[in-house]
């Protein structure tokens, strides 16, 4: 039986990713609606929320599934936190990151075609 001591690799990964979900959705209504307040006509912020649903849910899926397809030993194994580490940043680095960098991406989209 595994020492209780030790963290859970697929829990912990699951609640960082359920968080950066949550924070994305939010940064990504509140860019959307800044967007939608200057007055444009353009359908871009409507579709940054469709790549939302499109790309980043079965992204983060992809990384929750490295993790959820381990054996309990292998899940409270402390070999694996640096690969924890690296994937929670890059959950995080994306949650915070990419609402941005679409809104950013849309700006200049919408300057250059209206």
């Amino acid at each position: 039986m595994p020492d209780s001591n030790l963290r859970d690799w697929r829990k912990q990964i699951s609640d960082h990713i359920a968080y950066g979900l949550l924070v994305y959705t939010g940064l990504q209504i509140f860019l959307t609606i800044a967007a939608l307040r200057q007055e444009s006509t353009s359908l871009l912020p409507y579709l940054a929320l469709v790549i939302l649903v499109g790309a980043i849910i079965p992204a983060c899926r992809m990384v929750e599934r490295r993790w959820t397809c381990l054996s309990e030993i292998e899940a409270r194994d402390p070999a694996r936190e640096m690969a924890y580490r690296r994937d929670r940043m890059m959950v995080w680095m994306a949650a915070i990151g990419m609402p941005f960098a679409l809104s950013g991406l849309f700006r200049v989209l919408a300057m250059v075609f209206g």
